[in-house]
């Protein structure tokens, strides 16, 4: 009798066990809470214009999806952005943990420690992304940004006035001086398209300054003779933007930044065209923008996580749209205007990433004011131009 008060007791227990054990595994596990973040953020596109609409919009997106992450997005000027940057991050991580401008500069920020090489973070990321806007974030091979879009200058045209946009360098220079208004800013990027367009080159393979050997004079000339005939020739870019947008202007030469303000003012009216070529198709200098990460951040994983998805194929469509901004993948683009920006990035000069080519803004940009206010003749600026280069790099 006592053994079998034993044996069930004994059963009890087992059974008691194998209970509380199948209630343990039906308990679930509390997924671990999201670690909460903020990234701070810079740009400098125009206040209220249509860049800032668009990352707004996206920004606003990731905010919902991601609940744990608070983004600080700051709007520096664009004429500050850059020195900013380099001297927050140079002191130690006062920078912002990414910013997103032009590759204008990538090579010296690379060179001095400013940005995050992203290989690792980005291995497998960006299949989608077009061999050029991979390139022109690299440097030595490294990749230093999440590529995002494609910039280069082309010819805005107004079609009332402008029913045909020219072809030839000929072609519109004689539109100017049959009373077609030109507008062209003054300086060595936006013109740089029209140094291609007369054969010249910039640099050889080791980084030499050229191009007092063929074409820049040519093309300096040309602009000398635009001007002649009666382009306008502006220092100030806001001013030019109004000539155009206000219908002073029948023709300006400026990037996809201005697109979606500029079809705010002339709608349908809005043309664009590749600038025309001369001996040669133009070459004006095609930019990535990208987000670059500061190596001082501590969260850089995450700062990585939404320039992807800020310029993944859903939010560089918001930029295509809203902006007119010409993405580095292939997405479908409902607006032929900012094909026609694609296309002219596709086809312009890739922006060197060489210690050598930057000192080229400072020479060249004093050589174009020097020569179109007559101060020097094309021979002689870009003579003196390239042999200044040519000093700071010691070539």
């Amino acid at each position: 009798m006592k053994k079998n008060v034993f044996a069930v007791l004994a059963l009890l227990v087992v059974a008691g066990m194998l209970l509380s054990a199948c209630g343990t595994a039906a308990t679930p596990t509390a997924a671990p809470e999201a670690k909460k973040v903020t990234l701070s953020l810079w740009h400098s596109y125009h206040t209220g214009g249509s860049e800032e609409q668009a990352i707004t919009q996206i920004v606003e997106a990731y905010k919902v999806a991601n609940p744990n992450v608070t983004v600080d997005m700051q709007n520096i000027p664009f004429d500050q952005i850059f020195n900013k940057w380099k001297t927050d991050a140079a002191s130690g991580g006062a920078a912002a943990d990414m910013f997103t401008a032009p590759n204008d500069d990538l090579g010296n920020w690379v060179r001095a420690g400013l940005v995050l090489p992203l290989d690792d973070l980005l291995a497998g990321k960006l299949d989608k992304v077009s061999t050029a806007g991979v390139n022109g974030v690299k440097v030595d091979g490294k990749i230093y940004a999440v590529p995002g879009i494609i910039k280069a200058v082309a010819l805005y045209y107004n079609k009332d006035k402008v029913p045909t946009p020219p072809k030839t360098t000929d072609e519109l220079l004689q539109m100017v001086k049959d009373g077609k208004v030109l507008v062209l800013n003054q300086n060595a990027y936006h013109n740089f398209g029209f140094f291609g367009a007369f054969g010249g080159k910039l640099m050889d393979d080791t980084g030499k300054c050229i191009a007092d050997q063929a074409g820049f004079t040519e093309a300096m000339q040309y602009l000398v003779d635009l001007k002649a005939a009666g382009a306008k020739f502006e220092t100030d870019g806001g001013k030019a933007d109004t000539m155009f947008r206000q219908g002073q202007a029948d023709m300006i030469v400026n990037g996809p930044w201005v697109l979606g303000d500029y079809k705010k003012d002339l709608g349908d009216k809005l043309g664009v065209a590749p600038i025309p070529a001369g001996k040669a198709p133009a070459s004006p200098l095609a930019g990535i923008d990208g987000f670059y990460i500061n190596p001082n951040s501590k969260n850089a994983k995450e700062a990585v996580d939404l320039a992807l998805y800020i310029f993944s194929a859903e939010g560089l469509k918001i930029y295509a749209d809203v902006a007119g901004d010409p993405p580095v993948m292939d997405i479908t683009l409902a607006d032929p205007l900012v094909k026609a920006f694609a296309d002219a990035a596709a086809t312009g000069f890739p922006r060197p990433q060489s210690a050598e080519f930057g000192n080229y803004w400072g020479p060249f940009g004093d050589m174009v004011t020097k020569v179109l206010e007559g101060k020097a003749s094309p021979a002689d600026g870009v003579k003196e131009a390239c042999a200044a280069m040519n000093t700071a790099n010691k070539k």
